[in-house]
C-alpha cells in the first residue's frame, strides 16, 4: 500500500478518476471488465472509480434480496477491485439505478462528509423507475458530487427530459445541512440520459455513422441544443463525441436495432462535468490566480467499449484528471499497532488524533485485511472508548482480545472510524499477524528440548509462573522438566 504522506503546503495533488456509465438492461455482469475499466493500461494509476450503472434488475425478489446482501453488480466490481487495492467507499441503489465508487487505501484519510441521497421522477415522482442517485464528499477539503441519473425515454420527451434533470439537481439534499449540488466545487452528472438526434432520418443518421462523420449529427444531438438555451446546463462541459452512438444495438452484437421498432441510434449515454463558477475566477491575462485555481478538471479520454453485448447500449467512460490544492494535509488519526501480533496474547494499538476531530463514543478502530472490500469488511473492531486502557494529551490506547485475533495470521492494517464524520479518517501501514501454528511449532520445539533436558539433567529449577503467554508457558515446562 502506498503511504498516506502529507503533502508539501501548497503541492498541486493529481488524481485520476475513471468514470463508468452503462444502462445493463437487466444483464447480469459480463466475465471480464478488463478494457472497461482500463487495468491494463500503462497510464498512471486510477485513483478513484465511479460506477453509474442503469436498469440493474429490480424485479420484486431481486430487489429484496439485493436489500439484505449487496446485489450482484456490487459484489461483481469488489471482487474485480478489492485485489487491487480499492474499497468500495460508498453505494447507493433507487431500483434500477446503482452507484458504486471506489477508491485506493492511501486516500481514505482525506475522504470525508460522505452522504448519498436519491430523487424519484418516474409516475410523478412516485415511483424510482427513473431520477438520480448521488454520492458527495469533502476529498481533501474540496466538495465533489457524483450523480447517476436515468431520463425519461422516447425522442419527442425532451422538455420532460430537461424538467426531471433540472428537478434531480434542486432536490438533491434539499432540506439536509449540506450543499446543493451546483454548490460543489466539482459535480460530475452521467447516466442514461435519454437524449436523442433530432430532425434527421434514421438512414441519414445510420449513413453518417457507418463513414464516421459524426460531427453531422452533433448539431441535432438534443442535448447540445438544449446547453445553448437551458441556463442550468450552460456551465456543464461534456468531451467531444467522437464515438458511434451507443444506443440502440442489437444483443452481443455491434449492429443498431435490426427489430421491427429500429430504433434511431442516438448518444443517449452521456457524462457530464461542471466547475464551480470556472468562469467567474479569471483574472485579466485569462488565467487564474494563483490563489484562485485551487482545483481543475482535465478530460483524458471519453470512449464507449463496443466489445460489451449484455445489453442494448454500449457503456461510456471518461477519465478525468483532477489537480487541487490539498486543503487538508495530514489525517485527523495515526495509528500504530503495538507489539508482536498474534492470536496468542491480547494486543495493543496506539493512536493519536488531531485537536480537530469530532470525537465520538461510537467511534471505532477496526482490523482489515489488506484486500478489504469496503468499510464493514472488518475482521474485528475495537471501541476507542470502552476499550480504552490509557490515555495521555499526546496519545492513547485500547486492546483488542486475543480470541478476536484471527489464527491464520497474514497482511492486516487498522482503520479508525468517525461516526460523526462517517468516514475513515486514520489508516495504519500494512502489518503482519503472526500464524498461530507457528507459535506452536515453536512451543512444540521448545518442549521437546525440555523433556531432552530432563533425561539428561540439564534443566534448573525456575519458578513456576501463572500461564497465558508464551514466555511463562516455556517457564512452566522448564519447571516441570526440572523437578
Amino acid at each position: 500500500m502506498e503511504p498516506a504522506g502529507p503533502a508539501p503546503r501548497g503541492a498541486v495533488r493529481e488524481l485520476r478518476l475513471h468514470l463508468v456509465t452503462w444502462n445493463v438492461g437487466t444483464a447480469s455482469p459480463p466475465p471480464d471488465v478488463t478494457s472497461l475499466l482500463q487495468l491494463n493500461s500503462l497510464g498512471p494509476t486510477v485513483d478513484m472509480y465511479v460506477i453509474g450503472l442503469q436498469e440493474v434488475n429490480s424485479r420484486i425478489t431481486n430487489f429484496l434480496s439485493d436489500l439484505a446482501f449487496d446485489d450482484p453488480w456490487s459484489i461483481f466490481f469488489m471482487t474485480v477491485l478489492s485485489p487491487l487495492g480499492y474499497i468500495k467507499l460508498s453505494s447507493i441503489r433507487m431500483q434500477g439505478l446503482l452507484l458504486l465508487l471506489f477508491v485506493k487505501h492511501v486516500h481514505l484519510p482525506f475522504i470525508r462528509d460522505i452522504h448519498t441521497h436519491y430523487t424519484r421522477t418516474g409516475l410523478y415522482g412516485y415511483w424510482g423507475n427513473k431520477g438520480g442517485v448521488t454520492v458527495r464528499m469533502s476529498l481533501y477539503g474540496h466538495t465533489v458530487c457524483f450523480m447517476n441519473c436515468h431520463l425519461p425515454a422516447h425522442i419527442e420527451n425532451t422538455e420532460q427530459r430537461l424538467d426531471d434533470f433540472e428537478k434531480i439537481l434542486e432536490m438533491q439534499f434539499e432540506g439536509e445541512n449540506i450543499p446543493s449540488t451546483l454548490d460543489h466545487d466539482v459535480l460530475f452528472c452521467f447516466g442514461d440520459l435519454n437524449f436523442r438526434i433530432a430532425d434527421y432520418g434514421i438512414h441519414f443518421v445510420r449513413e453518417s455513422i457507418n463513414n464516421k462523420r459524426y460531427n453531422l449529427l452533433w448539431e441535432k444531438d438534443q442535448l447540445n441544443m438544449a446547453k445553448k438555451k437551458e441556463a442550468f446546463l450552460q456551465e456543464f462541459i461534456e468531451g467531444p463525441l467522437q464515438f458511434k452512438p451507443t444506443y440502440k444495438f442489437d444483443l452481443y452484437s455491434d449492429v443498431y436495432d435490426t427489430s421491427e421498432k429500429k430504433r434511431k441510434p442516438a448518444w443517449t449515454d452521456r457524462i457530464l462535468w461542471r466547475v464551480k463558477n470556472l468562469c467567474q475566477h479569471v483574472s485579466k491575462e485569462g488565467e487564474f490566480t494563483e490563489e484562485e485555481q485551487t482545483i481543475s478538471v482535465t478530460l483524458n479520454n471519453y470512449i464507449s467499449h463496443m466489445s460489451y453485448g449484455i445489453s442494448d447500449h454500449k457503456p461510456v467512460t471518461g477519465t478525468f484528471g483532477l489537480e487541487l490544492k490539498p486543503l487538508l494535509s495530514h489525517p485527523l488519526v495515526t495509528l500504530n499497532p503495538e507489539g508482536e501480533w498474534s492470536a496468542e496474547h491480547d494486543v495493543l494499538i496506539s493512536y493519536s488524533a488531531a485537536p480537530e476531530l469530532p470525537s465520538s463514543a461510537w467511534d471505532w478502530i477496526g482490523l482489515f485485511k489488506v484486500a478489504f472490500r469496503h468499510v464493514n469488511d472488518y475482521v474485528t473492531y475495537a471501541w476507542v472508548e470502552d476499550d480504552e486502557i490509557s490515555s495521555n494529551k499526546d496519545s492513547k490506547q485500547v486492546y483488542m482480545s486475543a480470541a478476536e485475533i484471527p489464527d491464520m495470521g497474514g497482511e492486516f492494517l487498522l482503520c479508525y472510524y468517525s461516526n460523526n464524520l462517517q468516514s475513515i479518517v486514520g489508516i495504519s501501514q500494512p502489518f503482519q499477524v503472526i500464524y498461530l501454528e507457528a507459535l506452536f511449532n515453536v512451543d512444540v520445539i521448545f518442549i521437546s528440548f525440555a523433556f531432552m533436558c530432563l533425561n539428561v539433567g540439564v534443566c534448573s529449577c525456575v519458578n513456576p509462573g501463572r500461564s497465558g503467554s508464551r514466555s511463562n508457558y516455556k517457564k512452566d515446562m522448564c519447571w516441570l522438566t526440572s523437578h
